[in-house]
């Protein structure tokens, strides 16, 4: 297949969007390139013009679903947002019914663990890109504490909302989510992660 200028760029963008959509909706291994193309509206020949395996696909894919969290996170804070709303954001009904458009870290978690080892490189470099802006909005903190903090935050908000997607019923779903947004705002007010971590020798 031949390309205009600009159209195989064009062209690699729509894959790339489909792949991350049908990868966080379906998952990967579910996912397959037939399907992606299919539902891209190209030919599964067009594929290799852009990627050499699916193996590549899926991590540029993950890298770019990372850079739209990333910078969707990024307006958030432009407008205004606090950490509060960035959390209660996240843990929300529509971010819980809505895999295929959200977070790829709760989306794909256990699939990224099983990943080649160049994809998990990529996933940690894109994902500490975020964590960093969750860190950079805990004041009374060292930069050290505060990373730590946002990890911990970040990885409490993923694992909510995992749980709360894994259960049938929605009242039960969202009572999940509530009590994650409670979980996750106390460990943003807490004094210390070291608090947390040793309670007993701060006794």
């Amino acid at each position: 297949m031949r390309y205009e200028k600009g159209q195989k760029a064009t062209t690699r963008r729509q894959i790339l969007e489909t792949a991350s959509r049908c990868f966080r909706r379906d998952g990967v291994s579910a996912a397959g390139i037939a399907g992606i193309m299919s539902e891209a509206g190209l030919t599964n020949g067009a594929f290799y013009t852009h990627f050499e395996s699916k193996e590549e696909l899926v991590r540029d894919a993950l890298v770019d679903a990372l850079s739209g969290q990333q910078l969707r996170l990024e307006e958030d804070l432009r407008a205004g947002l606090n950490l509060e709303a960035i959390i209660r954001g996240y843990l929300s009904p529509d971010h819980l019914t809505a895999p295929q458009i959200g977070c790829p870290s709760a989306a794909l978690l256990p699939e990224i663990a099983r990943q080649p080892e160049a994809t998990r490189e990529a996933y940690e470099q894109g994902l500490s890109r975020y964590v960093a802006l969750l860190a950079g909005q805990l004041e009374n903190l060292d930069s050290a504490a505060a990373h730590r903090r946002a990890t911990a935050i970040f990885a409490l908000m993923v694992g909510t909302l995992e749980f709360a997607r894994a259960i049938p019923d929605t009242a039960h779903a969202k009572k999940i989510l509530e009590d994650g947004i409670d979980a996750a705002l106390l460990l943003t007010n807490a004094a210390s992660v070291d608090v947390l971590r040793n309670p007993l020798e701060h006794a």
